[in-house]
This record gives structure tokens, C-alpha cells and sequence, in this order.
């Protein structure tokens, strides 16, 4: 089994950074092909915001390109959401996804709330 916790998350000023962690962890961890960022803000749909993949592009969504970037340590158990410039309507749970062999499943979410 795999499961999935995300960390990271909190208030911060509009034009700021906030570096988002999602972190793997049993037996099957290690196999692991692709890790998603996802978002989702009160009264909207799901959102894909970044993808990694082992041996595959990047992949962001149009509303963050350019100001995040997603990161992995080498056995992609660990991956990272490096969230710049950010704005009032980033603000939103954020939730990573992982995929396997097996099938995909889900984290908790951590909440980012960009405020002044």
C-alpha cells in the first residue's frame, strides 16, 4: 500500500512563495510513476495544476505557468510544488495524486490561503 501526505501549506501575502511537499510512504512507494498537484477552491472544479512523470515532461496548467514549478527527489517519493508570485485566486486546497501499477489514490490536502 501507498499512502500519500501533503504538507506545505498556509497564509501568505499576495506575490509570495510557498513550497508545497507531497510525501509517499509504504510498500509500494517505490513504485510510483507519476505524482499531480491538484487544487480545488470552494464552488469550482478540480483542477490539474502540475505533473511529473518518471522520464516524461513537465506539465502545468495554463493559470500557473511560468510562477510554479514541480520538483521530485530521485525515488519520487517525495515531490515538491514551488509556488511563486502567488495570487488571491491560487487559493485553494491543494491535494497530490500518485499513480502506480496498481491503480492511483489520493492525499488529504493542505490549504493555501494567499491574503492580504
Amino acid at each position: 500500500q501507498v499512502q500519500l501526505m501533503e504538507s506545505g501549506g498556509g497564509l501568505v501575502q499576495p506575490g509570495g512563495s510557498l513550497r508545497l511537499s507531497c510525501e509517499a510512504s509504504g510498500t509500494r512507494s517505490s513504485s510510483i510513476t507519476a505524482v499531480e498537484w491538484y487544487r480545488q477552491a470552494p464552488g469550482k472544479e478540480r483542477e490539474l495544476v502540475a505533473r511529473i512523470r518518471r522520464g516524461g515532461p513537465l506539465d502545468y496548467g495554463n493559470s500557473v505557468k511560468g510562477r510554479f514549478s514541480i520538483s521530485r527527489n530521485h525515488a519520487m517519493t517525495t515531490v515538491f510544488l514551488q509556488m511563486n508570485s502567488l495570487k488571491s485566486e491560487d487559493t485553494a486546497v491543494y491535494l497530490c495524486r500518485a499513480w502506480t501499477p496498481y491503480g492511483d489514490l489520493w492525499g488529504q490536502g493542505t490549504q493555501v490561503t494567499v491574503s492580504s
